[in-house]
């Protein structure tokens, strides 16, 4: 059943990078902020789950909890001392984008280095639950499975999160409208750091599942923060349904082109329909063109 077996990778692949994504477009979307760590963050992510199962003993499911926690606080303290004297500098206007993506670029490799000194430029991989599943005639491995429900209850958390609570409506409102939010009584550098820091929380977590089925390296984060830009601006920036679409169609669009054509036109076939969608949305899918 190869159509099956496409359905399937696509979704799994598709909500991994949907996941990934949306960490990002928080941190862009409400705190103004571009990440470029945020893919050595995940692999970081990776490599501290992969210590905790193989030389701790420590279960893959239990790692994958901590991650969340985790990052939330790593990226809280990242906001804290590397970024809000940025923002208190720039008063969070354009020049914080700048002077942002200046901050992170450095940072990236203060821990690209790190992991490269522990670990090397080899690549790691741990065995978890690589057992077949058959579902609808296609064969499945077990952990692709426990990684796409995990991405989805995730994604339901943060969903519920920002629609269902003060907070959440906080951090809208500052994606929305940063200026006038603070007539409401809203902290806008409050919300920022918090918005921060649930984007760090998506990407350990990411970082966390995709150690469990793939193996990884110290040098493949530019890899994932790649392929998180293409998917928030593919679907439109500060719009996690916009990630959740978008993230799907990368996935799908690269499952079905190394099934039916070659494997080496994925990153080909991306870039073709990333263009493609900007060429008749400019502003992604479900982003809004400035008035």
């Amino acid at each position: 059943m190869v159509v099956i077996d496409v359905l399937i990778a696509g979704l799994v692949l598709g909500g991994m990078y949907a996941l990934v994504a949306m960490g990002l477009t928080l941190q862009y979307g409400v705190a103004r902020i571009m990440n470029l760590s945020y893919g050595e963050l995940l692999i970081a992510s990776a490599f501290a789950s992969y210590v905790l199962v193989t030389q701790l003993k420590v279960s893959p499911i239990v790692a994958l909890v901590l991650s969340l926690p985790a990052g939330f606080v790593v990226s809280w303290l990242v906001y804290q001392v590397l970024l809000m004297p940025l923002v208190r500098r720039t008063g969070a206007g354009p020049a914080l984008e700048v002077d942002s993506i200046l901050a992170t670029f450095g940072l990236l490799f203060v821990i690209q280095g790190v992991m490269l000194v522990n670990f090397g430029g080899g690549f790691y991989s741990y065995e978890f639950l690589s057992v077949p599943v058959h579902v609808l005639g296609a064969t499945v491995a077990a952990n692709r499975l426990l990684a796409l429900g995990f991405a989805m209850v995730v994604g339901l958390g943060l969903y519920l999160l920002l629609t269902h609570t003060r907070v959440g409506t906080a951090i809208r409102a500052v994606a929305v409208a940063p200026r006038f939010a603070p007539l409401v009584g809203i902290d806008v550098r409050a919300a920022s750091a918090i918005a921060f820091a649930l984007g760090g929380a998506l990407v350990a977590a990411g970082g966390a599942l995709i150690s469990t089925f793939l193996a990884f390296s110290a040098g493949m984060g530019v890899v994932f923060s790649m392929k998180a830009l293409v998917v928030i601006i593919m679907g439109g920036v500060g719009n996690l349904l916009g990630c959740i679409v978008a993230g799907l169609l990368l996935g799908y669009t690269e499952t079905v082109v190394a099934q039916f054509v070659d494997p080496g036109l994925t990153l080909v076939a991306n870039f073709t329909l990333f263009l493609l969608i900007l060429f008749f949305k400019p502003a992604g899918l479900f982003g809004r063109a400035p008035r």
